[in-house]
């Protein structure tokens, strides 16, 4: 026979279930607590901001175009490349990620104090020489040091590389590329201690089938001096800046075409209009200016110049004795 409940225990069971309902509403505000932290790696400190970061990335976007229309020229054939990450990472770590035998360049770039690091993979290296003497879509699996004469050719290549680098830096800080030093063993290259911090630059270039990486490393020692410069509004107004030089350029380059009318005038007097409604052939006005003194010359119809007129070989010429502001007072 079902047990029946007395009043009192009913009165027990409910009480139960309403003192549970806040401890069940506070859970999930409590988890959600435990998710907003976010965990920090000392072992990675991050020395360089997101702005700055996102500044470095345009710049070597712009870098990826200018290599690839050099690298187009040089082999002869489309060369696409592509930026794939901008990192913040230990250099210990950059210098694990390299393959040996690699083709390793480290640079200064004064103003940037220190050493940087450049690094092309194998698999570019012999693509790039080989299209270079004439080779095809062929992909080379070769693993090996290059020769005194590949080592040359790569040496051109990196070098027009370089000048592209020295580009895309000129609207933040201008810099001066110049190579210091080349490895095949990435362990050599010991530009900063181990655990220092790096911003890491990943290019993928494709050249037929071919796919490889380009590396560039900056040191933050090398950074820290220019990380004021390396901010968004900088970068739009080092844009800005250069696309007014440019149509400055332009327009010069324009005008230079545009021929104007340049006369002189040798002498001004003043007349009385019955003077003037007198005048016949043969009679002789007279003026202030000594046959010795310098008189204007008009370009356009305006006076810009000062000079003295005589002969040019056959030629009537002026040479100019001085230069009038290009907007004249009143």
């Amino acid at each position: 026979m079902a047990k029946i409940l007395s009043q009192d225990e009913i009165d027990a069971l409910l009480s139960t279930v309403t003192s549970s309902e806040p401890e069940q509403t506070d859970e999930p505000a409590r988890s959600e607590h435990v998710r907003s932290v976010i965990t920090y790696d000392f072992k990675h400190p991050n020395r360089v901001s997101k702005d700055q970061l996102r500044t470095l990335e345009n710049m070597h976007d712009n870098f990826a175009g200018h290599i690839g229309s050099t690298l187009s020229t040089m082999l002869r054939t489309m060369v696409d490349v592509d930026l794939i990450s901008v990192d913040q990472i230990n250099y210990s770590e950059y210098i694990m990620s390299l393959v040996s035998p690699s083709s390793t360049y480290t640079f200064s770039a004064a103003p940037l104090e220190g050493l940087c690091v450049i690094d092309y993979s194998p698999t570019l290296v012999f693509a790039f020489i080989d299209r270079m003497f004439g080779g095809g879509e062929k992909v080379l699996e070769i693993e090996r040091e290059l020769t005194n004469i590949e080592r040359s050719i790569m040496g051109k290549i990196a070098g027009r590389i370089f000048g592209d680098l020295e580009n895309s830096w000129k609207n933040m800080v201008p810099v001066t590329i110049e190579q210091k030093s080349f490895e095949t063993n990435p362990q050599f290259v010991q530009v900063v201690p181990a655990s220092e911090t790096v911003i890491v630059v990943s290019l993928q270039l494709k050249l037929f089938n071919i796919t490889g990486l380009l590396t560039i490393c900056y040191p933050y020692v090398s950074l820290e001096s220019v990380l004021g410069k390396l901010s968004a509004q900088n970068w739009i107004d080092a844009t800005k800046r250069k696309s007014q030089e440019e149509n400055r350029a332009n327009n010069q380059e324009n005008l230079q075409k545009v021929t104007v009318e340049v006369a002189l005038n040798l002498a001004r007097t003043t007349l009385k209009m019955k003077d003037f409604l007198n005048l016949k052939i043969g009679d002789v006005i007279s003026t202030e200016t000594k046959i010795d003194a310098p008189v204007e010359m008009l370009v356009g119809g305006r006076k810009k110049y000062m000079c003295r007129p005589g002969l040019f070989g056959k030629r009537r010429a002026g040479q100019i004795t001085e230069i009038y502001p290009i907007i004249e007072k009143e």
